[in-house]
């Protein structure tokens, strides 16, 4: 599988989940195809049938108004599974009529696609069907003439504005999550390319506002859904040992309710407790195997039992049952109730351990509570008839704001993508201030972020910190149950480093630091923000005069909202523009400006050992040049001169992980030893490149890797294979080639060869 099928990096080679041959197609689409088919018969009358059966009053009228409109706006259209277009909001409406949303709201997913996909306008929408559903479906239309020069931009623009309709409105974001659930459940019918980027959006962005909300059944499918397009092979590959145990699993859990129920017999309960059982998620258990390196056997929550009680009293009273009847697992204890987490969910956990050996969680929570849980933010309307007090709804919306605020201080519109993917992340730590104080952060969250998330003002003096009465660096990465103590300064003009912007991993705290530096160093903002930009213009061989600048920069003036250079240079100074971000298209832009401009190249003066001279690099002669061996560049790759101490050039890729480290790093001098570089069309270029085979292991199959390699008539200067933990066979290679292109080619035969599962290019 290539790197753009991987889950934040998740996906590993070696597995230590063990799968029959048998179980393995070699085609990762064969896999796809045993995704449950979701072309439900979504109608109209079933619609009417759920409102009907419902114990809630709908405007049934103006639902079928709006189906009409809809049908009638789509009717020829077709979605890519074949049927007919208005199945798709069908299906939406009804799975906000299951979350229990109102009349508008039923009427706004009926609606949703009109405005985008066909000539119905939001004035007809408004004239017909009021404000609020006018609004509503303007919140989850896409945007579609911006200014935008990349995919990712496009994106984040339409996801800032989804946000911000939320802000306003929650049930914006609602409709949307049940939009994206449906469009995952048809997804196999898109093409690969399309499944692939979906579903990667999906669990970077809106599986975690579906936990952010709360709404745990949503969040659970998309995240699942999304897996299994993402990595089918280890979706599979866990999907069969559940299956194999389905009925021992199952036993088990009807043996721990039965035990539960006989003991609950003899207690006192307003009402009789409610008792259920199930098993993770299929990604969750995933994600505690190959982000915690554990054996599917070692995970001790997968099996959940539930119990719901009428009392928080009665919460804490089955706790102590549960421990006198099995034995808690040390360090397995969480309370929820007293500590909810940030989208408000409460239980209380624990895991134990049964007579048969077998570890289990318990979640034990009021009737309210498990309605916060399924339903989240949405059982206000399924429960309530609508939201009942305002300041609980604006305490579940802040960190939407929080969102938004932060990515309008950094004046870049793609980093909304990378801050809903860390401060939504499913994964939450819970620290104590001394005072006793709980406070809920991100997974590697710092002791700024701690201080930044109890005030401002604590964040922007901090000196130092205590975790658990020790002095720890500012970089330290708290954990669960810990207590932190900040050490803040008495000096009024104490402000944060700039260093801090790459320490923390909270978007509130870096927010909240650079609109400091925003606000209080301008001048020195102007200043290091011109530095920058003329140290990168300088390396990316981009000569304007100042005067040209302001021209030449026009649509980054408004890309991030600058009106004038200096506030250009200050945005770049606290942070706000990401040099590394935008210099790859300045410099397209400069140099379709300048093309005729541009002077030839001069080639190298000394060539290769072997006399092909095979590279030509700008102003720099009589230089040795040598191939890093950290990323193996080829002829067609994007490559960049480093001018080493006395060996003269080393040749990397733009994609090599030092070249990336190096900008990370920001490092002046270092970045001045860094020079663009270009092939020649010399095609006679001869270069070693490593590659990585992984396959079912069989007889065979070294023969038949081999076979491809001599046809192709590639010199093999190394070779060797070897079986790996979950029975795979990995064969590495090392071949002498000409270009990125002839390998394509060599990796496109070897891919066909039977039992294949990948091939990707290796460090030498």
């Amino acid at each position: 599988m290539t790197d753009d099928m991987n889950v934040s990096n998740l996906i590993h080679h070696e597995r230590e989940i063990p799968i029959p041959e048998s179980a393995i197609p070699s085609n990762p689409e064969d896999f796809l195809k045993d995704i449950p088919d979701f072309k439900d018969d979504f109608t109209i009358e079933k619609i009417i049938q759920k409102i009907l059966t419902d114990d809630k009053q709908y405007d049934l009228s103006k639902i079928i108004s709006a189906y009409e409109f809809a049908a009638k706006a789509h009717e020829g259209q077709k979605r890519s599974s074949g049927q007919p277009y208005i199945t798709h909001p069908l299906a939406v409406a009804y799975t906000l009529l299951e979350l229990g949303m109102d009349t508008d709201t039923i009427c706004a997913a009926l609606l949703h696609d009109v405005v985008e996909d066909t000539d119905a306008t939001l004035d007809d929408l408004k004239k017909r069907f009021g404000q609020d559903v006018a609004l509503l479906v303007d919140g989850v239309t896409k945007l579609s003439k911006i200014p935008t020069s990349t995919k990712e931009e496009q994106q984040a623009e339409n996801i800032r504005k989804i946000l911000l309709a939320m802000s306003q409105d929650i049930r914006v974001m609602i409709i949307k999550l049940s939009d994206r659930l449906h469009n995952m459940r048809t997804l196999k019918y898109r093409p690969m390319e399309k499944q692939r980027n979906t579903a990667l959006e999906t669990m970077n962005i809106y599986a975690p506002i579906a936990h952010r909300l709360g709404i745990r059944t949503m969040k659970e499918e998309l995240q699942d859904l999304a897996f299994h397009f993402l990595d089918p092979y280890a979706y599979s590959e866990i999907e069969n040992i559940l299956e194999n145990k389905k009925e021992e699993r199952e036993a088990f859990i009807e043996i721990i309710k039965s035990r539960i129920a006989q003991r609950f017999k003899s207690e006192d309960f307003s009402q009789p407790p409610q008792i259920d059982g199930r098993v993770k998620s299929i990604y969750s258990i995933y994600r505690k195997i190959f982000i915690n390196h554990k054996n599917i056997d070692e995970i001790y929550d997968k099996y959940a039992v539930r119990i719901i009680v009428t009392t928080i009293a009665e919460c804490y009273n089955v706790l102590g049952l549960i421990h006198d009847m099995f034995k808690p697992l040390p360090n397995r204890f969480k309370d929820y109730i007293s500590t909810p987490k940030n989208n408000m969910y409460q239980s209380l956990h624990t895991t134990v351990l049964g007579k048969e050996g077998i570890p289990f969680e318990v979640q034990i929570r009021t009737w309210d509570m498990h309605e916060t849980a399924e339903y989240g933010i949405a059982a206000h309307w399924k429960y309530k008839e609508g939201i009942q007090g305002k300041d609980k709804m604006e305490q579940r919306l802040a960190w939407v704001r929080q969102v938004i605020e932060a990515q309008q201080t950094s004046d870049d519109v793609e980093e909304i993508v990378r801050i809903i993917k860390t401060d939504l992340d499913p994964e939450d730590i819970v620290v104590m201030t001394p005072k006793g104080m709980s406070v809920s952060l991100p997974i590697n969250s710092t002791v700024i972020d701690f201080a930044y998330r109890i005030h401002t003002e604590i964040g922007h003096k901090t000196t130092g910190a205590k975790v658990d009465g020790r002095i720890v660096p500012l970089d330290y990465k708290l954990q669960t149950g810990q207590i932190c103590e900040i050490i803040t300064s008495k000096d009024s003009d104490k402000g944060p480093n700039r260093a801090w912007l790459s320490i923390v991993q909270t978007n509130e705290a870096r927010s909240k630091i650079r609109s400091w530096f925003k606000k209080e160093r301008r001048e020195e903002n102007i200043i290091e923000g011109k530095t920058q930009l003329e140290r990168e213009f300088k390396r990316h061989r981009i000569n304007l005069t100042e005067e040209q600048y302001t021209e030449f920069l026009q649509d980054d003036f408004k890309r991030h909202n600058c009106d004038t250079l200096e506030d250009f240079y200050a945005s770049i100074g606290y942070g706000g523009i990401l040099l590394s971000k935008i210099m790859p298209r300045l410099k397209d832009k400069y140099e379709k400006q300048h093309e005729s401009d541009e002077p030839s190249v001069v080639p190298l003066i000394k060539p290769k050992p072997n006399g092909r001279s095979s590279i030509v690099l700008d102003q720099i002669d009589d230089m040795l040049i040598k191939f890093a061996q950290c990323c193996n560049p080829l002829p067609g790759d994007d490559i960049i001169g480093f001018i080493t101490r006395g060996y003269g050039v080393s040749v990397h890729t733009t994609s090599c992980t030092n070249y990336k480290a190096a900008l990370a790093r920001n490092n002046p001098e270092e970045l001045d030893r860094w020079v663009d570089i270009q092939w020649t069309d010399n095609s006679d270029t001869q270069l070693q490149t490593s590659f990585e085979v992984t396959a079912t292991d069989r007889v065979g199959l070294v023969y038949d890797i081999s076979a491809i390699l001599l046809e192709a008539r590639v010199p093999i200067v190394h070779s060797a294979s070897r079986v790996l933990k979950n029975g795979n066979a990995l064969f590495e290679g090392t071949i002498v080639i000409s270009s990125t292109e002839q390998l394509k080619n060599l990796f496109e035969k070897l891919r066909k060869i039977k039992g294949v599962i990948s091939v990707e290019r290796a460090a030498i």
